[in-house]
């Protein structure tokens, strides 16, 4: 995704926006709320309808922008997301849960169904599918923030150039590069830390690596100029850096790949191949 817009908001009025949560920590809806002054600025160009994180009071659709954090993990959010996409002239995901199916994808490679028997006394009560997926697996999604959680600065750009009816653009290149930007000495070269910076896109501001650790790929899979060209992250080279270089043992760079953004397809296949040396 991250390509826009078959519809953009009006100008001229303030726009309608609700704001909606599935399966997640709430931590993107936080970024939303510490937006702060901006926030208040905003409230000139928003009407923020439906923001039950925020106010109890909420005003029904249609909505000029919905923003969306959280995978679907149940039935009945299955049956939810469509109903807020009939809503919505705009809707952007936010957060890795909503881009990529979160840390609860972990799941997509286990067994619910047993989950549920060792967790809950009465599992027959439990309705949760057996895989946590992203919202564009289930609607059409215009726009995508990345994240855990994302960074406020680019959900203002975001916003504020849709209620001017510019086309949003953001950064798709990798954490390496922006570590180059702020002159951090890099912790895999230094340290021998192994860090997905190489294979991740940039957007935190290389908060991570800038503290002396490695970035874990909470901004997912970058995408690089050439990613329409089918120019894949080069997760193939970093993994075996990781074994052959730094020593990590294949169920340990298994790991690194499978986490917040894990089901990503780069991830993912990177995960799933070394999955079968262990």
């Amino acid at each position: 995704m991250g390509q826009l817009l078959h519809q953009t908001p009006k100008v001229g009025r303030p726009n309608k926006l609700g704001v909606f949560k599935f399966a997640s920590c709430d931590g993107c809806q936080l970024s939303v709320l510490n937006l702060e002054d901006d926030l208040l600025a905003l409230g000139s160009l928003l009407d923020i309808a439906y923001f039950p994180e925020a106010s109890s009071g909420m005003k029904d659709g249609p909505y000029d922008i919905a923003l969306v954090e959280g995978s679907i993990t149940t039935p009945e959010d299955a049956g939810r997301i469509l109903a807020v996409r009939a809503k919505a002239t705009t809707l952007i995901t936010i957060g890795a849960c909503a881009t990529a199916g979160g840390i609860q994808a972990l799941r997509n490679w286990a067994d619910v169904e047993a989950f549920k028997q060792v967790v809950y006394p009465s599992p027959q009560y439990i309705q949760s599918l057996s895989t946590s997926t992203p919202i564009s697996d289930h609607v059409h999604v215009d726009f995508e923030l990345w994240g855990c959680p994302i960074d406020k600065g680019q959900l203002l750009r975001v916003i504020t150039d849709l209620v001017a009816g510019v086309q949003p653009r953001l950064p798709a290149d990798s954490v390496c590069l922006e570590c180059k930007r702020r002159g951090n000495v890099c912790v895999m070269v230094a340290q021998g830390i192994p860090c997905l910076g190489p294979v991740t896109r940039t957007g935190c501001g290389a908060i991570c690596p800038s503290m002396g650790r490695d970035c874990y790929g909470c901004f997912g899979p970058v995408e690089g100029p050439a990613a329409t060209l089918s120019h894949p992250p080069n997760t193939k080279s970093l993994a075996r850096q990781f074994h052959e270089g730094l020593g990590l043992i294949p169920i340990e760079v298994l790991r690194r790949f499978r986490g917040i953004n894990g089901a990503m397809e780069p991830f993912k296949q990177e995960s799933e191949a070394w999955e079968k040396k262990t």
